[in-house]
């Protein structure tokens, strides 16, 4: 689905401060319509309190947020019935069952009854079948869909997914995934937060990285992935290497693996990437190879390393 880019969140110059301790900084944020954006950051990053600011749970100490025009402060109501969210911790009425507590969430919002959307809904997390049993019986991932249900039940336009993954196991996960494609193909923005980087791989259009409460950076994926990666070659030697021939110097060649391997890193995303000239040098120093492969860097290198390098 091509993405729209009107903005559905603007988020202005945000902070939030705790004594002497800042969580925001300065946020310049703008999530499109029917996106799916994932929000990466270590632990205290500032990613909850970034998404509990705009779902009206803490207030900010500057700057500004608005919902589909709404301001979340000035127009609280209007902004937040906008908004599902999705926590990280699994609380739920324990002695409730699964369909009183999905359609109780419905109501806190003001909407009439509508059976056959909350059906959907359940059968779509596959919950339908365990509409009747109460919360306590459910297992982790069980919980985990339920609090997704809870979410959706007042039909939002934007869903918040605060560490959706934590806790499930590989098949529950893929199948959040599918779901989460699918309601960004009936036009519900999705933000997520997650530590499972390959997630954000996996289903994000863009990507925003928080460390320190400043955005680092925010990127179409692709885009990220191209400009941040690289790629290398690695040639496996017929015969090691002490050191690099002086012909050589001129090529991004470094040795590995005790002389027996070669690295050359290049530009993927260039017409012209050196590679036949620097195996024709190979060739003319008499350094021959019994194999070669290429490798990308992955969206959890380009994490680290620009973690690593934020002040």
């Amino acid at each position: 689905m091509p993405l729209d880019h009107e903005p559905v969140i603007t988020i202005n110059q945000l902070g939030k401060s705790y004594a002497e301790f800042d969580a925001l900084r300065d946020v310049d944020l703008s999530i499109n319509k029917a996106e799916i954006f994932a929000l990466l950051g270590p632990n205290g990053a500032g990613k909850t309190t970034l998404i509990s600011i705009i779902c009206g749970i803490v207030n900010p100490s500057s700057g500004s947020v608005s919902v589909a025009g709404f301001d979340i402060i000035k127009d609280y109501r209007q902004s937040r019935e906008l908004i599902g969210l999705v926590p990280q911790e699994l609380t739920t009425d324990a002695f409730e069952t699964v369909w009183a507590t999905v359609s109780f969430s419905r109501g806190l919002f003001g909407k009439a009854a509508n059976p056959a959307y909350l059906e959907k809904v359940l059968k779509d997390l596959s919950l339908w079948d365990k509409r009747n049993a109460k919360i306590m019986s459910l297992s982790g991932g069980m919980k985990r869909r339920l609090l997704i249900a809870k979410a959706l039940s007042h039909e939002p336009e934007i869903l918040f997914l605060d560490e959706p993954s934590a806790g499930v196991d590989v098949e529950l996960r893929q199948d959040m995934w599918q779901l989460v494609r699918r309601l960004r193909e009936s036009g519900v923005t999705i933000i997520l937060t997650t530590h499972y980087i390959e997630e954000a791989e996996a289903i994000a259009d863009r990507i925003g990285i928080i460390n320190k409460g400043r955005m680092l950076l925010v990127e179409n994926k692709e885009d990220l992935i191209r400009k941040l990666g690289y790629k290398q070659l690695i040639l496996d030697l017929k015969s090691p290497l002490s050191q690099l021939p002086r012909a050589l110097a001129s090529y991004d060649l470094t040795l590995s693996n005790k002389g027996s391997q070669l690295l050359y890193h290049f530009d993927a995303g260039q017409a012209e990437t050196g590679i036949a000239e620097m195996l024709n040098a190979l060739a003319h120093e008499g350094i021959e190879f019994k194999d070669l492969n290429t490798e990308q860097s992955s969206l959890e290198d380009i994490f680290v390393d620009l973690v690593k390098a934020s002040p």
